[in-house]
């Protein structure tokens, strides 16, 4: 029973997370910090279904959860690393549908 190795493999273990935490968290705000990042995102986003509901009364709502719920992962990570890129997104969005609809017109 080595005490002192398994508390040294816990404290590296817990290093080498806070590292990876660390460089998710920079990818996504690499990502986000563009307009086609964002728009990539977006387009994650809509298909996981994070905008609608995902029931559909039979067993298909189980695996339209699961798309939700990785969308749902994926706007926590953004609000945490960079909620304004968020809110740029959503802008952007807004924006793009408007200039679409007055196209139709």
């Amino acid at each position: 029973m080595d005490l002192r190795g398994q508390e040294q493999a816990e404290a590296d273990a817990r290093d080498e997370a806070k590292l990876e935490a660390k460089v998710e968290e920079e990818d996504l705000k690499w990502v986000m910090s563009n307009k086609r990042g964002r728009r990539f995102v977006w387009r994650l986003l809509d298909r996981a279904g994070i905008y609608r509901s995902s029931f559909t009364g039979n067993s298909t709502t189980f695996f339209n959860e699961g798309q939700r719920n990785i969308g749902l992962m994926l706007v926590a990570a953004i609000h945490e690393a960079c909620p304004d890129q968020y809110l740029a997104m959503i802008k952007e969005q807004k924006h793009g549908r408007d200039s679409d609809d007055a196209s139709r017109k």
